[in-house]
């Protein structure tokens, strides 16, 4: 199947997948700030995710976009490219990193549950969470000054 042949038919639908991530994204993160129930570490962390993936489908899909509906088929620079790859490991390893940090929250929550509260302090949350974009930019750079 050529892509140029359908091009309008694959925008609209990276269009609805696009909308839908960045809705249910959105929704996560309205519901995590404003109910007082959902200030656990958890929610603290699903929050971050959820920002983290509406950050990742916008560094790719616009892009794509883009590209579906030019017709010489250049739409990014070399310069724009090594951005778009360092913003895209940024955001995927910082993802990996934080899936890790949320394996640990659950492994103290389920393992030692009389700890998990001085344990896992609103700071405690807040440096995993900083450690995570932090190591993240580090390794994007280095994969994106390799590449």
């Amino acid at each position: 199947m050529d892509t140029a042949e359908h091009s309008s038919l694959f925008f609209l639908l990276f269009l609805l997948i696009y909308s839908i991530t960045m809705t249910g994204n959105l929704l996560i993160l309205i519901t995590v700030g404003s109910d007082l129930h959902l200030r656990s570490p958890m929610y603290h962390f699903l929050g971050h995710l959820s920002f983290l993936d509406a950050c990742l489908s916008t560094v790719t899909v616009p892009k794509v976009m883009a590209g579906l509906v030019t017709l010489d088929g250049n739409v990014i620079s070399f310069e724009g490219c090594a951005v778009q790859l360092y913003c895209f490991h940024f955001l995927a390893s910082t993802e990996c990193f934080l899936y890790t940090v949320m394996a640990y929250d659950r492994y103290l929550a389920i393992c030692q549950p009389l700890h998990y509260q001085v344990a896992m302090n609103r700071r405690m949350c807040a440096g995993l969470a900083g450690i995570t974009w932090a190591i993240g930019a580090v390794h994007s750079a280095i994969h994106t000054s390799l590449t």
